[in-house]
């Protein structure tokens, strides 16, 4: 792993320390939070999760080292997908199953690979030209086939059309410079995290994790706005989830927290639903809805991993299952 890598990340934890988790929700509802699966290795450090809705199979990767695993419906322990170091990938941050069972797969350090799941092999890879900082964090992808990524240290969305995935490889472009719209940051610092783009393929919606601010990206016009979030906040916001009705979850890394938001029908105002603060998270990523049930990776950043300092050597990695959210 590059250090370029570590120290941002870092950095990015750090300052989302800052803030404090949001302010609990009114909710009927009790969470449940038990394990989903277990991944082998003693220092794993999940950081991406995609789920295929063919299959129901699920795809996690390892921060520290590239590794990509696989759950199969039913398994109790995930086994190894892609080898560490397959294709010369260094980490596995954002992961997606597209429409046609394609995995897609960043590298912080280069770009996206794109996967067949049947055979394992590389169908095709796009990196960011040129040596200035990048850290290329998590992606989405509409309706047309388009993939949309997120860039946490330029601040940029970059953009993966179905023409460029046929052609199989090229540079990482930005789509979008959202760079004006943030809020001011050290140079270097970490801004963009997780992404979503909703069913009908209007926009984008992306967390500035730091400041806690979340973006709406309108793909007819390329217009960017800040998401009325009420009075609220989603500071430490990594991963984000949306399910159709517009129900947006998050995951809050190193508070350990899990919100709930109801979006308007534009996708331009949120409103806070559901508040769960729980240590067993284990500083969470990231996560997926799927089948009734919330898949939470539980990163264990903070045990020896890239968050410092540390607060201990880590158990056995896993994902969590969260009903309630």
């Amino acid at each position: 792993m590059k250090r370029l890598a570590t120290t941002s990340l870092t950095a990015a934890l750090a300052l989302a320390c800052l803030g404090a988790a949001p302010a609990p929700a009114p909710s009927p509802e009790a969470a449940r939070i038990s394990t989903a699966f277990s991944i082998p290795g003693g220092k794993v450090y999940p950081e991406g999760i995609g789920t295929d809705p063919r299959t129901h199979t699920v795809y996690v990767g390892s921060y520290a080292d590239g590794t990509v695993y696989r759950a199969r419906p039913g398994r109790t322990e995930a086994e190894v997908f892609l080898p560490s170091g397959t294709d010369g990938r260094r980490t596995a941050n954002g992961l997606r199953v597209d429409a046609r069972g394609r995995l897609w797969v960043t590298d912080s350090t280069a770009g996206v690979s794109v996967y067949d799941t049947a055979t394992g092999s590389r169908l095709a890879h796009f990196e960011v030209a040129g040596g200035e900082p990048r850290f290329v964090n998590d992606l989405t992808i509409t309706p047309d086939g388009s993939a949309y990524l997120t860039d946490s240290i330029r601040g940029v969305i970059y953009r993966v059309t179905p023409e460029q995935l046929a052609a199989g490889s090229g540079p990482l472009t930005p789509a979008y410079d959202l760079s004006p719209a943030l809020r001011p940051r050290p140079a270097g610092g970490f801004s963009l995290n997780g992404i979503v783009s909703d069913g009908a393929g209007r926009y984008l919606l992306t967390v500035d994790m730091p400041e806690g601010d979340l973006y709406r990206v309108d793909l007819a016009t390329g217009a960017v706005r800040r998401v009325d979030l009420g009075g609220r906040d989603m500071k430490a916001a990594d991963g984000l989830a949306l399910s159709p009705g517009g129900t947006l979850r998050v995951a809050h890394n190193t508070t350990n927290t899990l919100t709930r938001w109801q979006l308007t029908t534009d996708g331009t105002r949120a409103r806070l639903t559901r508040t769960i603060t729980d240590p067993s998270l284990q500083i969470p990523t990231t996560l997926a809805h799927t089948r009734g049930r919330t898949l939470v990776v539980r990163s264990q950043f903070d045990k020896d991993g890239p968050l410092t300092p540390s607060t201990g050597t880590p158990t056995t990695f896993t994902i969590a299952s969260v009903r309630g959210l």
